[in-house]
């Protein structure tokens, strides 16, 4: 197994156990503007990927990617398994020739991009796309404009992320199940944009430990959240 492979691996590990250790905050967070179904689903989905990645016969980053995003879909169920396996599957495909800076950061917008696609969904609609969003921009900002570690970079956007939860509570759903209940859905957290950001955490934690170091604990300095106008097609009804 390449040295890619092997932390690729390692994280998807580290996030599977992370989705299930917050399988009931997620489905308490799911279950006041949703389906209650989230913790579940996404708990069962990432069990299933650790299990596929783990089976795989000497993978390199871009296989495990792929495998977790196939495996996504077909096991987590909802809007969740296309948004977060498919939009997987299309990203691992920057990895082709491994893990660095350059392809991190394409990964990471080519993902955002599927998500957005998938999702018809935009900073300000109260979706993963809030915390997502926030941490692609810093990240890539931190890596092309900062030259910054990528270490650091990540740690960065795991801060923007963190900011991007925060941000979905004040706001109103405008896209997914929790836009049906208007303007109700103000004051309440994400679930999405809440297990997005336990899965860059999770992240950030495997890339420390495997390079030997403490995970930076930086402001993000990011982007001002939102990075787009949240009222920008609103129509104000309801």
């Amino acid at each position: 197994m390449t040295e890619d492979g092997a932390a690729a691996v390692a994280a998807v590990e580290a996030v599977a156990e992370r989705i299930e250790a917050e399988r009931d905050h997620l489905t308490d967070l799911d279950s006041a503007i949703g389906d209650a179904d989230h913790g579940g689903n996404m708990a069962r989905g990432w069990a299933a990927a650790a299990e596929e990645a783990r089976d795989l016969d000497d993978p390199d980053a871009e296989a495990v990617a792929k495998t977790v995003g196939k495996t996504l879909m077909s096991e987590v169920g909802g809007a969740s398994g296309p948004l977060f396996g498919g939009s997987l599957v299309f990203a691992a495909a920057e990895l082709d020739d491994g893990v660095d800076a350059e392809t991190a950061v394409s990964f990471a917008e080519t993902y955002l991009e599927k998500v957005e696609d998938r999702g018809d969904a935009r900073i300000g609609d109260q979706t993963m796309v809030d915390a997502l969003t926030p941490a692609v921009h810093t990240f890539k900002k931190s890596i092309e404009t900062d030259d910054r570690p990528p270490i650091e970079a990540l740690a960065k956007a795991v801060d923007a992320a963190e900011r991007g939860v925060a941000f979905t509570v004040p706001i109103r759903a405008r896209k997914g199940r929790a836009s049906y209940l208007g303007w109700r859905s103000v004051g309440h957290q994400d679930p999405g944009a809440t297990s997005t950001l336990f899965i860059l955490e999770e992240l950030l934690a495997v890339a420390a430990d495997r390079l030997g170091v403490d995970a930076p604990e930086t402001d993000a300095m990011s982007p001002t959240i939102p990075d787009e106008d949240p009222d920008e097609g609103a129509t104000g009804d309801d």
